[in-house]
């Protein structure tokens, strides 16, 4: 009997179901890998698969990219007879993907129990795709895991009951910690190391990247950074596209500017490791920065990790010019923000809520 089906469907999942399948083999909890397909790039996803020793997905839905409303449909159309045959104990889904809301809202309308990995992160941002499935998915899940103490109380204010609600930590920092030792080193993805320091960069929301104004303003301040240390720039092919679109191909092209297509999770790590700054628009890269005690400057106007800000490495500039160009000479003068570990960023949340959910499964 299959007690628990976990769902990935974009890049952002595989680094946090990589430890919980893990921690759950040894259990054991008896879980079966469904993959959704929602990222459309297959190499990339087979390449995150590898380096963190996923198992191979039980079932691949493969529904590839479309818009949000389709995408989601697509999703859950694909997914229910996977529920109905299986028939688990439980769906566990991670972060804030559509894949999170699709599958979740499946099980919760045919009574099978939903367990939220990653839960009451909150941006205060009902225009971000995101924002809207974390509200949903954790209205409607069972049990809640969280990664920072701030979401309880974001939980709590929303009307979860406590006893659904669990503190364990951050799994991306597992996964993190578990391979550090085998990143990849810088001067091998770049064919050597830059003499006088990088910038790490990777940018793909809608708000920074759609409109033409902010991203030529975007790419205006990287070539000014580019000035003063390499700008190593793995880039999303919604931004290159949108660039190329936009008549701002040109900036990618100044001096100092190094174009990377996206990077493993191997590569992008030694990349982060060893850089004087991130910059970013990524929720995931906030954490993985104040992880390595790197500097991260996020050119969005919230974030739904403010623990990287209080505790971490972390500062909000939004996307604008002066703010970005501020805190990236404050850095290379005094070293910038080094913060400290957040609680229970430890490299054990996943065995946290193997326990926990051993536990809760026995007890049902």
């Amino acid at each position: 009997m299959t007690e628990i089906i976990c769902v990935v469907g974009a890049r952002p999942n595989f680094m946090k179901i990589a430890p919980i399948m893990a921690a759950f083999a040894k259990q054991p909890i008896t879980a079966k890998l469904v993959h959704t397909g929602q990222h459309y790039d297959p190499a990339m996803s087979d390449s995150f698969f590898e380096q963190l020793g996923i198992p191979r997905p039980d079932v691949n839905l493969e529904v590839g990219s479309a818009s949000h409303a389709v995408q989601t449909a697509d999703i859950m159309r694909a997914f229910e007879p996977v529920l109905d045959a299986e028939q688990p104990r439980a769906l566990l889904v991670v972060g804030d993907v559509n894949s999170t809301i699709a599958c979740a809202l499946v099980a919760a309308k045919k009574g099978v129990k939903v367990i939220h990995v990653e839960a009451g992160l909150r941006s205060n941002d009902r225009g971000m795709p995101e924002e809207i499935n974390r509200v949903l998915t954790d209205q409607i899940s069972d049990l809640l895991y969280i990664t920072e103490r701030s979401a309880l109380a974001n939980l709590l204010r929303e009307g979860i009951a406590e006893e659904r609600i669990q503190f364990v930590g951050n799994v991306m920092i597992d996964t993190l910690r578990a391979h550090l030792e085998r990143a990849v080193p810088v001067k091998l993805t770049l064919g050597e190391q830059p003499a006088r320091g990088y910038a790490v960069v990777t940018l793909h929301r809608p708000s920074n990247v759609d409109d033409p104004t902010t991203l030529r303003r975007l790419l205006e301040t990287l070539a000014e950074i580019a000035g003063e240390v390499d700008v190593v720039f793995p880039i999303h092919p919604r931004t290159r596209a949108a660039a190329e679109r936009l008549g701002l191909g040109g900036l990618l092209s100044v001096a100092g500017i190094r174009l990377l297509p996206p990077q493993g999770y191997l590569e992008m790590l030694g990349l982060m490791r060893d850089a004087t700054l991130v910059i970013t628009d990524s929720g995931g890269l906030q954490e993985e920065t104040t992880a390595l005690g790197v500097p991260c400057i996020t050119v969005r106007e919230n974030t739904e990790r403010p623990i990287t800000l209080s505790e971490g490495t972390n500062t909000l500039t939004g996307p604008n010019p002066e703010a970005i160009l501020a805190c990236f000479r404050e850095i290379c003068a005094n070293g910038g923000k080094r913060g400290r570990i957040p609680e229970y960023w430890d490299g054990h949340a996943a065995e946290r809520i193997a326990a926990h959910l051993r536990g809760w499964l026995d007890a049902a």
